[in-house]
C-alpha cells in the first residue's frame, strides 16, 4: 500500500470528516472508495470517445433517478453549488415538441 498526501479546501475536508464520523469510517477509507469509484466510472484516456457521454456506473452510485442527459447538464453547470445535485422537473412538452 502507498502512503500519500492530498490537499483539500477546508470546507471539503470538514464535510468529509463529518461524513466519516456519521458512518464510522476512516478518512483514508473514504478517499480510497472515492478514487476507486472515479476509476471504475470514467473510461481510461485511451478508451475515451471523441464525443463525451455520461459514463455508466457498474453499480448504483447515488445518481438514481437522473437520466444521463440530466446528469450531463448538471456536470456542465457553472453556477451549481459544489457537492449538491439539484434537478428541476422536466418542463411539460409543448405542442411543437409532440
Amino acid at each position: 500500500m502507498v502512503r500519500t498526501q492530498i490537499q483539500l479546501p477546508d470546507d471539503v475536508f470538514a464535510r468529509a470528516k463529518r461524513f466519516c464520523k456519521a458512518r464510522e469510517m476512516s478518512f483514508a477509507e473514504l478517499a480510497r472508495r472515492g478514487v476507486e469509484m472515479v476509476l471504475d466510472v470514467y473510461p481510461r484516456p485511451e478508451e475515451t470517445p471523441a464525443v463525451w457521454e455520461v459514463p455508466v456506473a457498474p453499480r448504483p452510485m447515488g445518481w438514481r433517478g437522473l437520466s444521463p442527459r440530466q446528469l450531463k447538464e448538471l456536470a456542465q453547470q457553472d453556477n451549481a453549488e459544489p457537492g449538491v445535485l439539484c434537478v428541476a422537473e422536466e418542463p411539460p412538452e409543448s405542442d411543437a415538441q409532440r
